[in-house]
């Protein structure tokens, strides 16, 4: 392998982007150490000559999601796996219900819940630098059902609390290992295009697991947590056999060490996660005021299930054609056009009386997931340095995790407190906010990915 060019620091202390450097392929299995791609990429593990053929048709399947390398598609399998069976968590609720535990009481397991989700990102993003994606991978995908069966087994509320915070932290203890794996593997001119398509199996395996748990829950809901096991188990069982032992060799230099120093200097980072957690912010009342709003209404749960069908199905089908066309254009422009319309689409809800006002609305934001799903974790992978993959996308996903808690705990109080005009405003506001801030510092982010 070529010898890694250490990255250096600009004035603000965050790690330079680094020269161009020739794509080398090590026998070792290891990624090769680059900063820029060919139009044309080398797949990841396969010898350097086998590249893909030229011609009008190979070329336009390159641009878009043709050519990604093998471990991107064993995350991606891997991902489909383990989200058809994410069961336990979207029924939670449900299932505490079912325990006896009272409408009082179900904020306590649900703050456990997220307070654990908190800590997961930032315990995988260190794991998956220092020791490697794998292991961090196949050490959440059998802590979560480990901690599943503590949940399943608990005898109270407060055992019910500390099982649901392990349940939290181990379910997002492997995002930063996926992730990495994907930076890892695809190249700069390919990312954007590669989380898009990482994005759409989220939503994929979403939708059958909603449908198939509504199905099991009245059957017990034992089952869910046998699906959800078995799935978490699939996903490690694909990870232990595709892919690669090594990890890419850490590089040495000014971002060295396994800490988070190296996030928190970086100014740009930071910049971009706060714009981030105002967008997820948004999106969140959608799991969390939106079935209020419903309920208020007098309408059935069964419009919420209708509106979350809508939402994956318009995902699933849309997201590979959108990600291909938004791919054409700056991807800041796009994602401040995603915030607008998901701030529209949610602000929407409060002018909703009806189950067609409600799929209208869905429709609106739903567009903006889908112009927006994969722009993010690009950009921050982008800004990474290469020994520091892994903890830039715990940081992302540490800063969404932040956006649920709030928009848990904000968005139906402020809804109860002030009345649901207020709520849906300020949503409103905040999401155009969002919007703006990505506009104000996209021109330091062009300078610093160019």
């Amino acid at each position: 392998m070529s010898a890694p060019v250490l990255p250096s620091r600009d004035s603000s202390g965050a790690p330079a982007r680094r020269p161009a450097a020739a794509t080398v392929h090590d026998p070792s299995g290891r990624l090769p150490e680059t900063a820029s791609e060919p139009t044309t990429a080398v797949p990841y593990g396969a010898p350097a000559a086998a590249r893909p053929a030229g011609g009008r048709f190979r070329g336009a399947a390159a641009r878009h999601f043709g050519g990604l390398p093998g471990p991107f598609w064993v995350v991606f399998s891997g991902t489909v796996i383990n989200r058809v069976g994410t069961m336990v968590v979207p029924f939670l609720v449900f299932y505490l219900g079912s325990r006896g535990i009272t409408a009082s009481q179900t904020p306590y397991v649900l703050g456990a819940l997220g307070a654990g989700g908190l800590a997961g990102p930032v315990a995988g993003g260190w794991f998956a630098d220092r020791v490697g994606r794998r292991q961090a991978i196949l050490a959440g995908m059998v802590a979560t059902p480990a901690s599943q069966a503590l949940l399943f087994c608990s005898p109270g509320l407060v055992t019910l609390s500390l099982a649901a915070a392990l349940v939290g932290a181990a379910g997002s203890l492997h995002a930063p290992g996926v992730a990495a794996v994907i930076v890892d593997s695809a190249g700069p001119a390919r990312r954007q295009a590669a989380f898009g398509l990482y994005h759409w199996a989220i939503n994929l395996g979403a939708a059958t697991a909603g449908a198939v748990g509504g199905f099991l829950v009245d059957r017990g809901f034992w089952l869910l947590f046998v699906v959800d096991a078995v799935t978490c188990l699939g996903f490690a069982a694909v990870a232990a056999v595709a892919l690669p032992r090594t990890a890419p060799a850490a590089v040495k230099g000014p971002s060295g060490g396994g800490g988070y120093g190296v996030v928190m200097r970086d100014r740009l980072l930071l910049a971009f996660v706060t714009v981030s957690v105002a967008g997820e912010c948004v999106y969140a009342q959608t799991e969390f005021t939106v079935p209020l709003a419903i309920r208020d209404h007098g309408l059935p749960a069964t419009t919420y299930g209708l509106v979350a069908v809508v939402n994956a199905a318009l995902v699933v089908v849309l997201q590979p054609f959108t990600n291909a066309w938004v791919l054409r254009f700056d991807r800041m422009r796009v994602w401040a056009v995603a915030s607008v319309l998901v701030a529209a689409g949610v602000g929407l809800t409060g002018t909703a009386h009806t189950t067609g006002g409600y799929v209208l609305t869905v429709v609106v934001w739903s567009a903006g997931e889908v112009c927006a799903g994969g722009i993010a974790t690009s950009v921050v992978a982008d800004l990474a340095p290469d020994d520091a993959r892994a903890r830039y996308q715990a940081a992302l996903n540490w800063a969404r995790g932040v956006a649920r808690f709030l928009a848990l705990g904000v968005g139906p109080a402020l809804y109860a407190a002030a009345g649901p005009g207020a709520l849906w405003w300020s949503v409103t506001a905040v999401g155009l906010t969002g919007a703006v801030g990505a506009l104000l510092i996209r021109p330091a982010l062009t300078r610093r990915t160019a």
